[in-house]
């Protein structure tokens, strides 16, 4: 299994930027994924994750709800993360992971329900 991210970068605060996971080495379409970050000094935390059948199965942690876009391609075998608005606060790297589980349902928030992780991608904010 391989989670390979990358779009991350530098940008203003109100500024957008879109994030990519390329999967390799498993079914992707049979998988919920997420997206994580973690900033200096911090515990990971949960940012996104879409359920394997796609569709309107997205959540979010609250703190980027109307804000984050999570979504994916399963002929491209990505994930993305658009991410709009963003604020200093958003700071941290960012990792994308695969869930425990084939068709695994259900809201899957928990660092432990993950088994595999990409390298992660720095999103900086700041003016």
């Amino acid at each position: 299994v391989q989670l390979v991210e990358s779009g991350g970068g530098l940008v203003q605060p109100g500024g957008s930027l879109r994030l990519s996971c390329a999967a390799s080495g498993f079914t992707f379409s049979s998988y919920s994924m997420g997206w994580f970050r973690q900033a200096p000094g911090k515990e990971r935390e949960f940012v996104a994750a879409i359920n394997w059948w796609s569709g309107d199965s997205a959540y979010y942690a609250d703190s980027v709800k109307g804000r984050f876009t999570i979504s994916r391609d399963n002929a491209k075998n990505t994930v993305y993360l658009q991410m709009n608005s963003l604020k200093p606060e958003d700071t941290a790297v960012y990792y994308c992971a695969k869930t425990q589980g084939f068709r695994r349902r259900g809201e899957i928030r928990r660092i432990d329900d993950y088994d595999y992780w990409g390298q992660g991608t720095q999103v900086t904010v700041s003016s």
